[in-house]
C-alpha cells in the first residue's frame, strides 16, 4: 500500500485523489475470480484511502448494475446486475459505502470507446473487418433499438477528474448529501444499493447509442451491408445462445487470424471473439443528467453518441499500433 499511496514529492504525504479503474475486466469469469480481483481490490484500496484521509476516492463501476430497461436508468432506479462482473462491482459499491471517513464518489460508466479501445465496440469492428474481407452481410441478433449506450474515453477521463474535484469540494455525511444527489436505498426493490449518503453518477453521452446506431456506422465505415436476424432466429438464439456463440466464433476466429498473418500484424488485444455474456438481449440505457447538473460537466467528444468519425479515429489508433489487418 505504501508504494501505491505514498507521494514521492511530499514527505509522509499521500496523493489527494485516487482513481480505481483496476480489477478483472475479462468476461465470463467465475464469481470467485471477480470477488478476488475486483471486489477485494476495491475494498483494500478504499480502506487505505480512508486511513490516509484522501480527499477524493473515485470508484469506477458499470452501468450494467441496473435492471435492463429501454427507458434510461437514473441513479435511484432498480438494481439488478446482469453480468457476474457487474454483480461484483455492485457488491464493491455497497461495501465501500460502509467504510467510515472515505471521501467516496461512484461513477457508473456506459460502454467506453475511443483510441486503443479493445472492448465492446472494438469487437464489433473486428467482426466487421472479417465480414468485409468475405464480402458478406453482417447481421445482428435482437433488434436495432436495443440500447448499447456509449461514452468516449476522453470524456470519461474528464469526468473522472471533474468527479474528484467535485467530491473534494462537497463533503457528504451519513446525515445526508447535498440535496441534489439525495437517494434512497433500494434493497426492498432490487439488489442492495450503496448507502444513501454516497454520491453516485452515471457517465454516458447524449446519443442513446443502439445496435442500429452501431450497425449504420459500421456499414458506412466498412462499406458492407448490415442488418438484423429477425425475431424467429433471435428467439432461437436466446434459447441456444451458447451454441450460437460457439458457431459464430468458429466462423470468424480463423479468418481474423489469416488477415493478421497476411498483413504481418500482431493484433494486439483486439479479437472478434465473442462471449455469451456480451450477446444477451439486455439494454444498457442510462440517464447521465445528474452528473451534469451537479458538477456543470459537459461532454465534448462525440456528445451525440457513436459516430463514423469516432470509429475512424479508433481504426487509426489501431494502425499506429500495428494491430489492424
Amino acid at each position: 500500500m505504501s508504494r501505491v499511496f505514498d507521494h514521492p514529492d511530499v514527505p509522509n504525504g499521500s496523493w489527494d485523489y485516487v482513481f480505481n479503474l483496476g480489477g478483472e475486466t475479462a468476461w465470463s469469469q467465475t464469481a470467485e475470480v471477480y470477488k478476488l480481483r475486483s471486489f477485494q481490490l476495491s475494498v483494500t484500496l478504499a480502506k487505505e484511502a480512508a486511513k490516509r484521509n484522501v480527499k477524493s476516492y473515485v470508484e469506477v463501476s458499470t452501468g450494467m448494475v441496473y435492471a435492463s430497461n429501454r427507458t434510461p436508468r437514473n441513479e435511484s432506479d432498480k438494481l439488478k446486475p446482469w453480468l457476474k462482473l457487474a454483480k461484483a462491482k455492485l457488491d464493491a459499491e455497497v461495501e465501500l459505502s460502509r467504510i467510515p471517513n472515505l471521501n467516496l464518489v461512484i461513477l457508473r460508466i456506459a460502454h467506453v470507446y475511443g483510441d486503443y479501445d479493445s472492448g465492446f465496440v472494438a469487437k464489433a469492428l473486428c467482426l466487421a473487418r472479417v465480414y468485409q474481407e468475405q464480402q458478406k452481410e453482417l447481421k445482428w441478433l435482437w433488434t436495432e433499438d436495443l440500447r448499447i449506450n456509449t461514452v468516449h474515453v476522453e470524456d470519461v477521463v474528464r469526468a473522472l477528474w471533474t468527479a474528484a474535484e467535485w467530491r473534494s469540494a462537497n463533503s457528504t455525511t451519513p446525515s445526508g448529501p447535498p440535496s441534489l444527489i439525495r437517494r434512497t436505498t433500494l434493497s426492498t426493490k432490487g439488489d442492495e444499493a450503496p448507502a444513501a449518503h454516497v454520491p453516485i453518477f452515471n457517465i454516458v453521452d447524449h446519443g442513446q447509442t443502439s445496435q442500429g446506431t452501431l450497425a449504420r456506422v459500421i456499414s458506412e465505415v466498412f462499406s458492407i451491408k448490415t442488418g438484423f436476424q429477425g425475431s424467429l432466429i433471435s428467439q432461437f438464439a436466446k434459447m441456444n445462445l451458447e451454441h450460437v456463440v460457439d458457431d459464430l466464433n468458429e466462423d470468424v476466429l480463423q479468418p481474423w487470424a489469416d488477415l493478421l498473418e497476411k498483413k504481418g500484424r500482431n493484433g494486439g488485444p483486439l479479437s472478434p471473439f465473442l462471449e455469451k455474456e456480451l450477446l444477451k438481449d439486455t439494454d444498457l440505457s442510462l440517464d447521465g443528467g445528474l452528473f451534469e447538473r451537479a458538477t456543470g460537466f459537459r461532454y465534448e467528444n462525440y456528445e451525440k453518441g457513436l459516430t463514423r468519425d469516432g470509429v475512424k479515429a479508433m481504426l487509426a489508433s489501431y494502425e499506429r499500433m500495428d494491430w489492424w489487418p
